[in-house]
């Protein structure tokens, strides 16, 4: 049972990497399992089979999540932009109970009360946020990316740059690939795969897969970079930290926003989405309690 609830939370934080502006770092916090997933990465060098085990199953979700959503996704944020961003919404602060709780339980652990370095953290985090948000690249970039030696270095250090701001809760991957001109090119590459492998198409299969697997490398190389990071951190300055991710968190909403577009608003639009913000609220923050104490 634990295996496939960790599944579905892997599967919410697949579909958060895809859309510009959600944080699949955030989807984390916000699914109760941020700090599993760091400490377990961080610790596939010195306990590889514990940490193996743990991050299987939140690895297949989100490999389901990324592959089957690519195709849903762009099409709900065309046809329903407000409606979809209203969900994701619901589905980041439906966490922020369980963020603030962890936040608490910091400074009764430190002993400390909010001083001048927590309100710092929390107001450059929230800077970066909002700029990261109001950041307005010029383009998506092709759908296709062809196969060359330069092209395979590039999708590596994509892999790197992408994963690192996965980790990093309120930062957006592939808003990070959007800025960079690789989004469409990157999200195409992933539907060509899945279509070529529907076909068996070994010629397309064998095109994508020279790129998938650099990109692959490179995200191993940032999770493991980046988390060992965030454990320093964790370990060093715990409410400090906890302070900058809150921020992050809180600026996510405003982030998915900026990045909507093909919004209408009419009234029964508006109607939905209040609902389905309300709905993922209300989801998240039962899944994650129904799961902790499981």
């Amino acid at each position: 049972m634990k295996f496939i609830l960790d599944i579905i939370k892997g599967m919410f934080i697949g579909v958060a990497n895809i859309i510009p502006g959600v944080s699949g770092g955030t989807m984390a916090v916000s699914m109760g399992i941020y700090d599993k997933v760091v400490s377990s990465i961080n610790g596939l060098t010195r306990q590889f089979k514990k940490s193996f085990v743990t991050l299987l199953p939140i690895v297949i979700g989100m490999a389901a999540g990324i592959g089957i959503f690519s195709f849903i996704i762009p099409h709900c944020l065309d046809k329903y932009a407000f409606q979809t961003c209203m969900c994701f919404c619901g589905l980041i602060l439906g966490g922020v109970p369980e963020l603030f709780l962890n936040t608490n339980k910091a400074f009764k652990k430190e002993e400390k009360k909010i001083g001048p370095f927590h309100i710092l953290a929390f107001a450059i985090f929230l800077a970066i946020a909002v700029w990261m948000a109001l950041a307005s690249p010029e383009s998506k970039g092709a759908d296709s990316i062809n196969t060359s030696f330069a092209s395979i270095l590039i999708m590596l250090g994509l892999g790197i740059i992408a994963s690192a701001t996965m980790v990093v809760p309120g930062i957006s991957g592939s808003l990070i690939l959007m800025m960079l001109g690789y989004y469409s090119g990157v999200v195409g590459t992933v539907k060509n795969f899945i279509v070529a492998l529907k076909n068996f198409d070994k010629t397309a299969l064998l095109h994508d897969i020279a790129l998938l697997v650099p990109f692959g490398i490179g995200c191993i190389l940032g999770f493991l970079l980046i988390s060992k990071l965030i454990t320093w951190l964790f370990k060093k300055c715990e409410s400090v930290t906890y302070c900058a991710i809150i921020a992050l968190v809180l600026a996510s909403p405003f982030a998915i926003f900026m990045k909507m577009e093909n919004a209408s608003f009419d009234a029964v639009s508006i109607i939905v989405g209040v609902v389905l913000l309300v709905a993922g609220t209300v989801f998240t923050y039962l899944f994650g309690k129904k799961t902790k104490s499981k």
